[in-house]
């Protein structure tokens, strides 16, 4: 009972023109910022490292180089302040989660395997 009710509420808020990615894409999140009475859109892009959850609650964090130091965000998929996900560059992994590309410095900490090296 409880799960038809849950599945009746979420159902008019989960996205249905979410764009198909996986960890290790190279993305480009298109968000939109309110700074006063003024819109625009920020772009965040990097690498996918992790997917958490489902239904409503799916997020997914990305990781980029910024100036020397990485930064990772943390977006909800079904998020009206995402405009659109791009796939930059797909990629192949075999894990589900990359928690190992913190502890990577330089150019290594943002390559991933290829889909052309496969």
């Amino acid at each position: 009972m409880n799960q038809e009710i849950e599945k009746i509420v979420t159902e008019g808020q989960v996205r249905k023109d979410r764009e198909v990615f996986k960890v290790g894409d190279a993305i480009s999140v298109h968000t939109i910022v309110r700074e006063g009475d003024k819109e625009r859109v920020q772009i965040f892009s990097g690498i996918v490292i992790a997917r958490r959850g489902s239904g409503i609650n799916a997020t997914f964090t990305v990781r980029k180089i910024s100036y020397g130091e990485g930064v990772e965000r943390i977006f909800n998929i079904n998020s009206p302040f995402i405009s659109k996900i791009t796939v930059n560059r797909p990629s192949k992994v075999l894990r589900s989660k990359l928690y190992y590309m913190r502890g990577r410095e330089g150019k290594c900490a943002m390559q991933v395997k290829d889909m052309k090296q496969s």
